[in-house]
Order: C-alpha cells, then structure tokens, then sequence
C-alpha cells in the first residue's frame, strides 16, 4: 500500500487535480472503512486514472490477467507496476484460473479494501448509460459489502502535452453507498442480481444525468447493432419495478 500511496499523491493526484483540473463532489459520502464495492460508469480510457485518483481511499481494479504476463520489457513493467499498486488479475477464461481471481477480489474485500467495478463491463460507445451486468451484484452479495455509486463526466482522451492523453475539467460524483443487506442469503437469485444491478445503475444514472440505453454496450460496440436502432431501447431509468420478494431459509431444528 505505501507504494500505491506514493504514486498516487507524487504522480497521479498532482497531475488529475492540478493538470486536468478534475473536481470531485460527494467525498462525505465514501465510507472511511470496511471493504465496499465502488460501481462506477465507463465513458473514457482516463477513468481508471481518474476515480482512483479522486478517491479518498485506495482502490483495486481487476485487470485483464494478461497483463500480468507479458514477456517483454515493456510488458514487465507494466507488470511490476499493476502488482505494485496491488491490482488484481482477472482471467475470465472460466474454471479454476475464473475462481482464483473471483477469491483474490473476495480477499482484498475481506481486508477492508475498496473494489471498483465498471458494471457495464465495457466503455460506452457513445456516451450513454448502458445496461449493468450482474456480475457486480454477485460479488457485492456474496461478500456482504455496500456498492457506491460513483458517476464521472468529461473523461474523454484527447491528445495534451507531448502527445500525452489528456482530459479536460473531469468531474467525478460519488454517492451514498447503497446498503443490499436484505440480499445477503440470495447471492444467486437471479431477479435479486437484476434488481440490485438496475438499483446501481440508476444510482449512476442520477449522479451523471446521461441517458439510459436498456441493451448491453458491447452489442453496439462490436456492432451487433447500430447506435440508432439502439435508440429504441432508450428508457427514463435502468429497472424501477418493487424489489423482489425472497422467501427465508428455512431453519432447521433437531427433533
């Protein structure tokens, strides 16, 4: 952690708070401690330079397990680099190499430690909020942690000084943490991970303002389908039905 700290307040913060003139709104609402899970949109490749900047507490990023294995001399010190500000390698190639680096987020979450998750597991194409995947509400459910809610603006990469990526005026928005408490036994129901995602993207949604597309973004991305027929599936706000209702487990007791 003291490497993750020295970076951040001699190189990162300096260089958002100073340079790229970001603000952020709402640090009041950042718990001071426990393990959460930061859920946050994706509109920019300086989002994850942003928001942990701005944070008050050090963040964890899950990142592509890849990078943790690269051969050359480049690829080693961005290695070094991630290991060093204790990111956490995901590999979602599925099986165990899946279950070890889902176990290494529960661990960091366990210590105490923050998680920040882009829930619409891609950058938005255009700007818009798109649907969450669940994958989130699992792990917030099953470690038994808050999710905060956290909207950035203005992170789009433009190209600044020596053709460095530059953002101009960011601001960040973190809201109140958003207690699934009464969840915390049905991390595997279905509905339940739907509703706490859609709770979390409007929770997003209010922070940023952006208008809500109710399709994943990579289908747009990867053009499945085109920005105007995703027009059709623009709605007021992600989810909005009652939450959905759980039966309790059953108490077994000895004759």
């Amino acid at each position: 952690m003291w490497w993750y700290r020295f970076f951040k307040f001699t190189i990162f913060r300096p260089m958002v708070e100073y340079s790229y003139k970001a603000k952020v709104f709402g640090e009041e609402n950042f718990p001071k401690q426990g393990g959460a899970i930061l859920a946050s949109n994706h509109i920019g490749a300086l989002d994850s330079l942003v928001v942990p900047a701005m944070m008050p507490r050090p963040i964890t990023f899950p990142a592509k397990a890849e990078l943790f294995s690269g051969t050359s001399i480049g690829a080693k010190i961005v290695a070094w680099f991630l290991k060093t500000v204790r990111m956490v390698p995901m590999d979602r190639s599925g099986g165990r190499a899946s279950a070890d680096a889902l176990q290494a987020i529960s661990d960091v979450l366990a210590d105490g430690q923050v998680i920040a998750i882009y829930p619409e597991g891609t950058r938005s194409p255009d700007g818009r909020l798109y649907k969450g995947k669940t994958g989130m509400a699992r792990m917030a459910l099953t470690n038994k942690v808050p999710v905060i809610p956290v909207g950035v603006a203005g992170t789009k990469s433009v190209k600044g000084p020596f053709g460095l990526p530059w953002a101009r005026r960011p601001v960040v928005f973190i809201g109140k943490p958003l207690d699934f408490s009464q969840f915390h036994d049905t991390p595997g129901n279905s509905k339940v991970l739907r509703y706490v995602t859609d709770e979390t993207m409007a929770a997003i949604q209010q922070l940023t303002g952006q208008t809500y597309v109710d399709l994943y973004a990579a289908k747009v991305k990867h053009g499945e389908i085109t920005a105007e027929q995703a027009d059709a599936h623009v709605l007021p706000r992600p989810g909005g039905g009652d939450p959905p209702v759980v039966e309790p487990r059953a108490v077994r007791t000895g004759e």
